[in-house]
């Protein structure tokens, strides 16, 4: 049993040229995908998560990204589109995360002082006999 590797057919025909010589075909492994740019997220988070800029740069780097794919140039592409990722999770974290302090902010205060006016409240109510100035 042969085990080499590449296997190759030895029945198999050699293909010729038409002047009798042989040639040899490099075949390459299946072709990348273009690396993604995100641009839909960038300008989602640019027009409702623009917190401090962040969704403004994520779709700056989004355009060059998607310049620099159709330039040819996919490894620019894919820095770019990377970073333009990070910005669009910063800005989607920061739209999230400030609503959700603002929050928790105004139910801790407002705990606070329903407990400050049940306390003032009674203190208030005590009422006082002549006795207690002498």
């Amino acid at each position: 049993m042969d085990t080499s590797y590449p296997r190759e057919d030895p029945r198999a025909p050699t293909p010729r040229k038409a002047d009798g010589a042989a040639h040899t075909a490099l075949t390459l492994g299946a072709p990348r995908p273009p690396p993604r740019d995100h641009l839909i997220w960038s300008v989602f988070s640019t027009l409702y998560l623009n917190v401090c800029c962040l969704g403004f740069l994520a779709l700056a780097y989004s355009i060059k990204a998607r310049d620099q794919k159709v330039a040819g140039d996919l490894e620019a592409a894919g820095r770019l589109g990377s970073k333009a990722k990070c910005y669009n999770i910063l800005a989607t974290m920061w739209a999230l995360v400030l609503p959700l302090l603002l929050l928790a902010l105004v139910v801790t205060g407002a705990l606070h002082l329903s407990r400050l006016a049940k306390d003032s409240a009674a203190f208030f109510s005590t009422k006082f006999d002549d006795s207690d100035y002498d």
